[in-house]
């Protein structure tokens, strides 16, 4: 059995939940490729969520480091839908495009919003 396949054994096994979501990275046959980031959730909708994460952008003028806030939108799989809530850690990771906005799909829950106060 190869790597992939005993990862998304695991992950099967984890969530016990049948997934019919073609476009689910577990269950379904959608491919994740490129660039991973972590973020917090900040608004939730049907089948789709936004995150947030800070970043330091270099300011060539002033020698220096800016913060700066990024928003990106990412598919919620079904089978993800009850375990993701606002404020959560999430990693998602990039795949080909699902809609105009939409170049991501959420691929596991790093921590609740509980966790991260604490």
């Amino acid at each position: 059995m190869t790597k992939t396949k005993e990862t998304k054994k695991m992950k099967e096994e984890k969530t016990n939940v049948v997934c019919t979501d073609k476009d689910c990275p577990i269950h379904g046959h959608l491919k994740t490729r490129g660039r991973t980031f972590k973020g917090t959730v900040v608004s939730k909708h049907d089948k789709r969520i936004a995150i947030e994460f800070d970043r330091m952008i270099y300011v060539k003028k002033y020698e220096r480091y800016t913060k700066s806030k990024t928003k990106m939108h990412a598919r919620l799989p079904v089978c993800m839908e009850k375990e993701v809530n606002l404020g959560d850690l999430i990693k998602i990771r990039e795949c080909r495009p699902l809609s105009k906005i939409i170049h991501f799909v959420v691929v596991e829950k790093l921590k609740s919003a509980e966790e991260l106060k604490k």
